[in-house]
């Protein structure tokens, strides 16, 4: 594929100075496009329709190669399972409040995603940098107990005592993370995925469940998170794999709502108000 210091086009040996910096201004290893071709990583177009799924080409373009056999299929998974979770998601109640203000789906997709930050999109990513410190302990000649204990510690330390992709303020147990889990299960049993996150996954969920009464199970962004280190996805990446996820949600609500029709629709129905807590009413002085 060509790049800088790299160019094949017919006639570029005869560019000037000038013409190659601004050539040059921009490059990229992801796509090579000139009139007539396109290619992604080096795959012509034409190759990919009808043989690459969607999660397969989101693999290609930010690994830079096709996924292996079962491991496309694995992040097909992770992808389909977190699409949505109601208008009770501000990301999803944002999307429909957006619809009835007459902005085009585009519009209320944007507002949407751009609400996906650390603790409405982000859990994750900080699960998948939590296994990772773990692994990275482990590596360095910890036991499991101990090096998820001094994990949880700075995780604390520096995100709180929520600990993310555990627990659910809606289901006692998250109906999509054990499948996602058997899953990785299966995968590690075909030799596709270690299965090595997966256990400290599991680790950290026994020791957060220590002690009390009611377990704390992991959620579907813990078992997303498992499939995304499995697979060895970044953990910024897993937060933009789930974007990608959500937003097929939020793409169904906007236009549900745009079909429904209503017109500036808030968080509550008109005939409730929010709760006032200022000052009295008092006289201008």
């Amino acid at each position: 594929m060509s790049g800088i210091g790299q160019h094949d086009n017919a006639g570029e040996h005869d560019m000037d100075p000038g013409q190659r910096l601004s050539q040059d201004w921009w490059h990229t290893g992801i796509i090579d496009m000139k009139p007539g071709e396109i290619r992604y990583r080096g795959y012509p177009i034409e190759q990919l329709i009808g043989r690459v799924s969607f999660a397969q080409m989101i693999w290609l373009m930010l690994r830079g190669e096709l996924p292996g056999p079962g491991q496309g299929e694995l992040l097909d998974a992770a992808l389909m399972a977190a699409v949505d979770h109601g208008p009770q998601a501000p990301s999803i109640a944002i999307a429909r409040m957006a619809a009835t203000c007459g902005v085009g789906l585009n519009n209320a997709m944007a507002s949407a995603v751009n609400v996906l930050g650390d603790v409405h999109g982000g859990a994750g990513e900080q699960a998948v940098a939590l296994y990772e410190d773990v692994a990275a302990r482990l590596d360095g000649g910890s036991s499991m107990d101990d090096a998820v204990a001094a994990a949880l510690h700075d995780y604390r330390d520096l995100h709180g005592k929520f600990v993310s992709g555990f627990g659910h303020r809606f289901h006692p147990v998250d109906p999509r993370a054990p499948r996602l889990l058997a899953l990785v299960g299966q995968a590690a049993a075909d030799g596709v995925v270690t299965g090595r996150h997966a256990s400290i996954a599991r680790a950290i969920e026994q020791a957060l469940s220590a002690g009390r009464s009611k377990p704390i199970p992991m959620n579907i962004d813990g078992a997303t998170a498992v499939i995304y280190a499995e697979l060895g996805f970044p953990a910024p990446l897993a937060r933009g794999l789930f974007c990608l996820s959500r937003s097929v949600g939020i793409l169904a609500h906007a236009w549900e709502q745009t079909c429904q029709g209503g017109r500036n629709k808030g968080p509550i129905p008109r005939q409730f108000l929010w709760t006032y807590d200022g000052a009295p009413q008092r006289d201008v002085p």
